[in-house]
């Protein structure tokens, strides 16, 4: 059973920083692509970023720029690293794994609980 946990949310300024990870367990997380979405009250979980198992990476437009994605296979844990945080990124983050990076996150085989990232104005 593989397991998928997300951490590193919290609160933080506009302009602010901050790392979540995505520590994954069960499976051998080198050949595995990886996701990560959030969802804002009201609205529909949306995709933000992707990752490949051979490392290319894929993002939202409203992202782009600001945050990147990466992973370190050794130590099955994938990251996402936001930058020039705004308002309207807050959101609860999940992050999802599966066989192929994927804009979509019913299409991943193991989404995690998600954490909650608020920035303030």
């Amino acid at each position: 059973q593989v397991q998928v946990v997300e951490s590193g949310g919290g609160l933080v300024q506009a302009g602010g920083s901050l790392r979540l990870s995505c520590a994954a367990s069960g499976r051998t997380f080198s050949d595995t692509a990886m996701g990560w979405f959030r969802q804002a009250p009201g609205k529909e979980r949306e995709f933000v970023a992707a990752i490949g198992s051979g490392g290319n990476a894929y993002y939202a437009d409203s992202v782009k720029g600001r945050f990147t994605i990466s992973r370190d296979g050794a130590k099955n844990t994938g990251y996402l690293r936001m930058n020039s945080l705004k308002p309207e990124d807050s959101a609860v983050y999940y992050c999802a794994a599966g066989n192929w990076p994927y804009f979509k996150d019913y299409l991943y085989s193991y989404l995690g609980q998600g954490t909650q990232v608020t920035v303030s104005s």
